[in-house]
């Protein structure tokens, strides 16, 4: 949708939840509660009950959560043309994170839809692309080493704490120019905020972060470096210094998504290889298919979900989806969409490439895709030559917290 950025207002979309708030467009046979992101059954199991929801849920259907009712879309034939179409599926609005009315602002660029969203991205881009990120990747490995150097002679480990939260919030925030002595404090806001139901822990957490980077890009100004958040506070649009909340939302956007998901993405393919020595050593023994095996796993083990808001009355598979409406793409559902993936649940470092959907598609995609892969790949290679045997500690209940990124709690190894 054409929004003003210059003057952000909330949008004016009814939020609606509970089964006492289906629209009447909604039929009833549609409608079910899946629990997704906080029922007892999806903690349980994630990721083996979202590649299971193929047979438990329509294609498309409704749902309906405490937290919002929205259509749920799990086929990847329909996420790529949800994620694809901005002129019917708005991002505007679609960012869940609550904010002052009073003080609003846009998450950037997620928030905003084509042609100006390309103009933010392209601030950063460089510094995201493939080859910006293989510039950092001699500092990736180095930085594997020294965390495997802490823990190896020990036998044992908290993997979430020693290497899968440090290994790539660090690579973050060095790129960012934020102080990478933070890192707990970081992380426990983003936590706060993505990890809990509360709307008021939410809105309290907010508060903490916008004026901790207020005070960051501030800083910035006077003090230039070669940072992704002095690009930002430097950067100018169509000739123009960018107006202070168009700095705000960019950088705080940024922030929130680069703390939680490669951390959890790491979290799960370690769980995995933890408890099948044989595939690790398959991986072992063929290390030119790298490439391939970091793709497979991400498909597998993907953490995030994407949401819209529809602008325009739209068909779906024989669904009327009416103008206001929300719809979220299950993103792991989707990949293991058997139409795409014939036995999706299995493990295949040789199957025929596809579209993942780890990063989303289309416009919107993930910026810090091309990061997660090289740094996803980075920690696979220097891990399996260090630490190439090794199991869950005996004896461990794996628990989910529930949220908006999908990972296990703790995962304590041994060797």
């Amino acid at each position: 949708m054409a929004i003003d950025v210059l003057n952000p207002t909330p949008p004016d979309f009814k939020r609606v939840a509970g089964m006492d708030q289906i629209p009447p467009h909604v039929p009833a046979e549609l409608v079910h509660s899946a629990g997704i992101t906080f029922g007892p059954e999806f903690l349980a199991a994630p990721h083996a009950y979202m590649a299971a929801m193929h047979q438990k849920f329509p294609p498309l259907y409704y749902d309906v959560s405490p937290f919002g009712n929205a259509w749920l879309a799990i086929k990847h034939e329909d996420a790529l043309k949800v994620l694809r179409n901005a002129e019917v599926f708005s991002n505007e609005g679609a960012t869940p994170f609550p904010r002052d009315p009073d003080d609003y602002f846009y998450f950037i660029p997620q928030e905003i839809d084509p042609p100006q969203h390309r103009k933010y991205r392209n601030i950063v881009d460089p510094m995201f692309s493939p080859q910006g990120v293989l510039k950092l990747e001699a500092t990736m490995r180095e930085l594997a080493n020294e965390l495997i150097d802490e823990i190896i002679a020990k036998g044992e480990c908290e993997f979430t704490t020693a290497f899968g939260r440090p290994f790539p919030v660090t690579i973050f925030l060095r790129l960012m120019g934020l102080p990478v002595e933070m890192t707990d404090t970081f992380v426990e806001w983003a936590v706060s905020l993505l990890h809990s139901n509360d709307r008021a822990i939410m809105a309290e957490t907010m508060t903490k972060i916008s004026a901790y980077l207020k005070s960051a890009i501030e800083e910035k100004k006077q003090h230039p470096d070669d940072g992704v958040v002095s690009r930002i506070v430097h950067a100018q649009i169509d000739g123009r210094p960018m107006h202070d909340k168009e700095i705000f939302g960019f950088v705080i956007f940024l922030f929130i998504g680069g703390l939680d998901t490669v951390f959890a993405t790491l979290n799960n393919i370690w769980l995995w290889l933890a408890n099948n020595p044989d595939r690790r050593r398959e991986m072992i023994a063929d290390p030119g298919n790298i490439n391939a095996q970091v793709e497979e796993l991400l498909r597998v083990h993907s953490v995030t979900f994407s949401g819209r808001t529809i602008v325009k009355d739209h068909e779906m598979r024989g669904v009327q989806l009416k103008a206001g409406d929300k719809i979220t793409c299950i993103l792991p559902a989707c990949n293991f969409d058997p139409d795409v993936f014939p036995n999706p649940t299995v493990v295949d470092f040789h199957r025929p490439k596809q579209i993942i959907l780890a990063f989303t598609v289309g416009v919107h995609s993930c910026m810090g895709a091309h990061l997660a892969r090289l740094e996803t790949k980075v920690a696979i290679q220097e891990w399996l030559k260090r630490i190439p045997d090794f199991a869950v500690k005996p004896g461990t209940q794996i628990v989910y917290r529930p949220g908006g990124v999908v990972g296990p709690h703790h995962l304590p190894l041994v060797w």
